[in-house]
């Protein structure tokens, strides 16, 4: 089953001018009585909402890679707000949510093509960000409890803490070796305690965002140290991928050889596994073959999933490792009842394999759009997304006012995700190019730098995408943002 687009409203973005008035109607202070259900009412749909822009999201929205909810995902998301569930224990007997939680990531597994026998340590989080530091979380328990394996010792860090078990496990250090990588791996980094300066890029100098294979082992190789390897599939300002299929298989070889963790971020590159196996995507497809080497993944549901913001997607092979890390101890009330036999599969309570006690019942958006549409409807959206970015791109590419990011995009549009990045070839237009496009409020695109000059970014992840309809817009403010 197919989505239906939606047409496109006039404005994708609020004015200044609206914004500021809204702005200057919220209250400086609560107010002793309150203002009142139906006044409040008011004040939201007349005072703020046209700040926000009271538009749903549209297809045009380009900033970021945020997707927008589909009809299914904003319906359920309402029920999850009417219902108001803290869902973190399983509890079979009492509620269905944790079962809907498992079926909804089994689904997802299905549709991205990964057996979820094989990713037993399945949740549901914030987001990539909280993604990335639940699978640093694993990757540093992991290689210090192999690297004090293999010097004939047992620690966990978990239980002693970071400092005692890098000591017992003769580790000077834990490095995340990464190319382009998303700055929230940084942030997580910092959070896990290995610091932000533990991220190193190893990347080729002709092509930045793939792994220089020869300086990964010699890093790899260092003694003291341990690793976890952090692969960006797709790396975020140019929706490019860090592997192949036979970098990936070689970084596999070399990561069992030394005992190293491979977390592959795939905020959004995790979709491109649902597409038809045709040379049109052959090479999306070895780019997304990293997947099925790897220990850890991350994935963002209110990207090309299209559910709410916040709904990160956490995958991992080991859900005893996991349980190690978040185990939750020593809360009498938060212990999930006695299995029943006809309660099928096992299922892990939500707090002992991620970082919350308290959570939204996430799942029920994921479960309802992914029932609503199925496989063909989720494969549908994604070509149509790419079929726009790559007529973008070749719009560009074609015109002589702008020009394609990087290189290799250039020479074969089939490098095209999701996201094109471009500059105008006039520098006085580029230093404002990200404003004169906004400014004609029909679209919203992302401000970034490629080689230390200002440039622009689609992000094309709505579901409501038409090709002919999106490409008569955008070639419209292109051509109005060069006056």
């Amino acid at each position: 089953m197919e989505v239906n687009s939606a047409s496109v409203k006039p404005d994708v973005l609020p004015t200044a001018d609206a914004i500021a008035n809204a702005r200057s109607k919220l209250l400086m202070t609560i107010p002793d009585d309150g203002i009142g259900f139906e006044e409040a009412k008011r004040h939201l749909n007349e005072d703020i909402v046209p700040g926000l822009n009271g538009n749903s999201l549209t297809a045009n929205y380009y900033g970021f890679v945020t997707g927008g909810a589909t009809p299914a995902a904003a319906f359920a998301d309402n029920l999850v707000t009417h219902w108001d569930q803290n869902v973190q224990v399983h509890l079979p007997e009492e509620t269905i949510a944790t079962d809907v939680e498992d079926r909804a990531l089994r689904l997802l597994c299905d549709l991205i093509k990964l057996d979820p026998e094989q990713w037993s340590h399945r949740t549901f989080t914030t987001g990539a960000t909280a993604s990335n530091l639940v699978g640093l979380a694993c990757g540093r328990e992991y290689v210090i409890q192999e690297a004090a394996r293999r010097r004939g010792q047992t620690v966990a860090t978990s239980e002693v803490g970071l400092l005692e078990a890098v000591r017992a496990a003769g580790l000077d250090s834990i490095q995340i070796l990464t190319t382009v990588a998303h700055s929230s791996l940084r942030k997580s980094a910092s959070i896990v305690g290995l610091g932000r300066n533990s991220v190193q890029k190893v990347s080729r100098e002709d092509a930045p965002h793939k792994f220089d294979l020869a300086r990964l082992e010699s890093l790899l190789a260092t003694p003291c140290v341990a690793s976890i390897v952090a692969i960006s599939c797709a790396e975020v300002n140019t929706g490019l991928f860090a592997t192949d299929r036979s970098d990936g298989i070689k970084i596999r070889e070399l990561c069992d050889k030394y005992g190293a963790w491979i977390h592959v971020d795939a905020a959004f590159g995790l979709l491109a596994r649902a597409l038809p196996d045709t040379s049109e995507y052959s090479l999306l497809h070895e780019g997304v073959h990293c997947l099925e080497i790897a220990d850890s993944i991350t994935g963002d549901a209110h990207k090309l999933i299209n559910v709410p913001y916040d709904c990160g997607i956490f995958l991992s092979r080991d859900v005893q490792l996991a349980t190690r890390v978040f185990q939750n101890p020593s809360a009498a009330y938060l212990t999930p009842a006695s299995p029943s036999p006809s309660t099928g599969p096992v299922i892990q309570s939500p707090l002992n394999i991620g970082i919350e006690n308290s959570r939204r019942f996430r799942a029920l958006p994921v479960y309802s759009t992914l029932v609503a549409y199925g496989a063909k409807g989720y494969q549908g959206m994604l070509e149509r997304q790419i079929a726009l970015s790559r007529a973008i791109a070749k719009h560009i590419s074609e015109g002589n006012d702008y020009e394609l990011l990087p290189q290799i995009v250039q020479a074969n549009w089939n490098h095209v995700y999701i996201i094109v990045l471009f500059r105008a070839k006039d520098e006085t237009i580029n230093k404002n190019l990200v404003q004169r496009l906004n400014g004609t409020r029909k679209l919203y695109v992302s401000g970034t730098q490629w080689d230390g000059a200002p440039a622009a970014r689609f992000a094309v992840s709505n579901w409501q995408v038409d090709v002919e309809r999106d490409m008569t817009i955008v070639t419209l403010v292109l051509a109005d943002a060069l006056q």
